[in-house]
């Protein structure tokens, strides 16, 4: 992998992002209002926003991350772009790391408005400190995005990328814990649960809700953070230049 070339992915990602306002206001805007719209409604209700607000924080940005990611790299390979950098000295790790940065850096910005939009505008109460929550709202739009450029090395179609949630992210949402804690699920349901990455990001932000600190909070970090790195790595060996 190339420093130089990876950096220049990156930037060039950026740019085409830069041009396309849509994707942006997806990306940047879609994940607050999406929270507004659940604190709103649950105004009447004491207490159940700052409940099952922190575990929305996971949710929305890995979503929206996942789709963004997954189209995006689908259409550069559907449009010939790929396969014309291919024929440069650029690797495909150089492109799967430079497309996280690009993604990785509007992780972070979309994690920032979004945790401010909830704890500044919406009134989210937590236990733990806001960075905290920040910190775990970035792991996982980080987390959609490598997943995302995973999916999209199998996709053929947009539509096919789209197709690939209810494989990915469904289950990951059901058995997470966001709907009932994990340890009082059936035992195989559990069993499944340990094996998806968005069941630690889960864990890890109601530790953070919970005033939890340490290990409670990065042990489980750690463990997306691994999920992340290995999805990356698979990106790149499975991408395909163009496709068929």
């Amino acid at each position: 992998m190339n420093g130089v070339r990876t950096f220049a992915t990156a930037g060039r990602v950026l740019r085409q992002l830069s041009h396309d306002p849509r994707s942006i206001a997806l990306m940047l805007i879609a994940p607050s209002l999406l929270v507004g719209l659940f604190a709103w409604l649950f105004s009447d209700q004491d207490g159940v926003f700052d409940i099952y607000g922190p575990p929305i924080l996971a949710l929305f940005p890995f979503i929206i991350m996942f789709l963004i990611t997954s189209i995006t790299t689908l259409r550069e390979r559907r449009s010939g772009t790929l396969e014309r950098l291919m024929t440069t000295p650029i690797g495909k790790a150089d492109f799967i790391t430079g497309y996280a940065l690009a993604f990785g850096l509007m992780a972070v910005i979309q994690a920032i408005v979004t945790v401010s939009f909830a704890v500044l505008v919406c009134g989210l109460n937590t236990d733990g400190p806001a960075w905290q929550l920040g910190l775990v709202a970035v792991s996982d739009a980080v987390l959609g995005m490598a997943l995302g450029l995973l999916a999209s090395a199998f996709a053929r179609t947009e539509f096919q990328a789209v197709q690939f949630m209810p494989l990915i992210v469904f289950p990951q949402i059901l058995l997470g814990g966001l709907f009932m804690p994990r340890d009082q699920m059936p035992d195989a349901l559990y069993a499944i649960s340990k094996v998806l990455p968005l069941s630690y990001a889960i864990d890890a932000i109601n530790a953070v809700t919970a005033g939890e600190e340490g290990w409670d909070v990065y042990g489980p970090l750690l463990v997306v953070l691994g999920f992340l790195v290995g999805s990356l790595i698979l990106a790149s060996l499975t991408l395909r230049r163009r496709t068929p």
